[in-house]
């Protein structure tokens, strides 16, 4: 069985992951309500991928003996200024998941789990492409600012995120 420090951890995690993927699923619904088919198309993917961290996380804890505890998951943001803002809040958001799954490792290393420890690496090589995608996506949001269906244009061409072999 998993630590018990690591297992509550982690049930916080859980309710986070299914946090993002809420506020994702608004963020791709601003998009499509302001007619950016291929932004609300990313973030409804992103919404999707941080569903299955999160169902990811809660049958670990299954297979583990554990007790996954979902939590409440509250009201996303769902109006903003324009089309960079949301991407920025998505940025800031993906930063904050660095910070919690670093310290998830830690708590599985000092705990000596070395099984969650090891399932946790999965999760920060995650971070570095999650991170990375929305760093890029934000700089070409930001010097499209005056023209924003040049990211429209952008996304069509690219997939940001994705590594070859994906």
């Amino acid at each position: 069985m998993a630590s018990e420090r690591f297992t509550a951890a982690l049930n916080a995690q859980i309710a986070r992951e299914f946090a993002a993927a809420h506020q994702y699923v608004a963020i791709g619904a601003h998009y499509a309500a302001e007619t950016f088919p291929q932004l609300s198309e990313f973030f409804h993917r992103q919404a999707e991928e941080e569903r299955e961290h999160a169902m990811k996380m809660v049958n670990y804890l299954i297979d583990r003996g554990a007790q996954p505890d979902i939590g409440q998951v509250e009201a996303p943001r769902q109006s903003f200024a324009d089309h960079v803002e949301p991407i920025a809040l998505a940025l800031e958001q993906e930063r904050t998941v660095t910070v919690r799954i670093s310290e998830l490792f830690a708590i599985a290393r000092e705990t000596h789990d070395y099984l969650s420890e090891q399932f946790m690496q999965w999760f920060l090589e995650e971070q570095v492409e999650e991170e990375a995608a929305m760093g890029d996506l934000l700089a070409v949001a930001e010097r499209t600012r005056s023209v924003p269906m040049l990211l429209e244009e952008y996304l069509a061409r690219e997939t940001p995120g994705e590594r070859p072999g994906d």
